[in-house]
């Protein structure tokens, strides 16, 4: 009788050995899987914002190409800035200030700083060249280890001004 008694406790023992490892085997999965997915997560999110702040430049370029639409302005009280609308009595600033993607629509000549600005979208640098008939922007976005520098080039369709 004893001995039915102990095999019955081993067999209970063994059982929920079994459980215990799998129990551990299940957790270290999930373990894993989460933290590859909060990291592909935080990539992809590095990715969009990115992407996202090259084509809201794109497309504010776009807007305003037409005759004397688009400028450069060398110091914004301090940062470059790119005028949208320059012809106009009220014109757009987009620039970078602070660590974020910047813009500023008020008259030509009221005064206003940078800090002034509505803030868009996190972005590090911001650097604009125009070149006759085309813009070359280089924004760069992310966090301090996992910068991501994004070239933009767009060729103006107003053509130095014909259009």
């Amino acid at each position: 009788m004893k001995r039915k008694l102990v095999k019955h406790q081993l067999d209970g023992l063994m059982a929920l050995l079994l459980f215990a490892i799998f129990a551990v085997c299940v957790l270290i999965v999930l373990l894993t899987g989460a933290k590859a997915y909060r990291r592909l997560t935080a990539r992809d999110q590095e990715a969009y914002q990115a992407r996202t702040c090259v084509q809201y430049l794109a497309q504010r370029v776009r807007q305003a190409d037409r005759r004397d639409g688009i400028a450069l302005e060398e110091d914004f009280q301090g940062t470059q800035a790119l005028l949208l609308d320059a012809d106009q009595e009220y014109v757009t600033r987009v620039y970078c200030y602070e660590g974020y993607l910047m813009e500023l629509y008020c008259e030509a000549g009221a005064g206003l700083g940078p800090g002034d600005g509505e803030r868009i979208m996190e972005a590090k640098s911001l650097q604009m060249d125009i070149t006759g008939d085309t813009i070359a922007m280089k924004v760069v976005t992310g966090a301090q280890d996992q910068e991501r520098e994004s070239v933009l080039t767009i060729s103006l369709r107003s053509k130095n001004g014909t259009t």
